[in-house]
């Protein structure tokens, strides 16, 4: 078999997330807390129609939280600050920390998430 081709760690924005959302065959990655996971392997849960779908391409931390894959769960101003999950009570950010341990087990991390305003600034730098 072939080598996977070897994956470049990169920085995103929400921004430049957004396309890998596993439409038109592309990759799907999703961030929590900061690291970008390839979680293209399971398109069937994270990939156009499957439960997780809201999260390709986006910050799920705050939905993995609560348990909830709502819309609203979702940062909706891309410029915006990263969501900080203030509000979460110790149960949440256990539960968000399971998630986390899960993905580090199953995906590769590729990159990690920064807000538009410090991608600029390490880019001016």
């Amino acid at each position: 078999p072939r080598d996977a081709p070897s994956t470049v760690f990169r920085t995103y924005t929400p921004h430049t997330l957004l396309p890998f959302n596993g439409e038109e065959d592309r990759p799907v990655y999703l961030a929590v807390r900061g690291r970008v996971f390839d979680v293209t392997r399971g398109r069937n849960f994270y990939g156009p129609g499957g439960p997780y779908s809201n999260f390709a391409g986006r910050d799920a931390s705050r939905g993995l939280a609560c348990g909830s894959f709502d819309e609203d769960m979702l940062t909706k101003d891309l410029d915006a600050p990263l969501d900080k999950l203030d509000g979460l009570d110790g149960e949440q950010m256990e539960a968000l920390q399971g998630w986390e341990e899960r993905f580090l087990e199953k995906y590769d991390v590729v990159g990690k998430l920064v807000s538009v305003d410090d991608y600029n600034k390490t880019q001016k730098a």
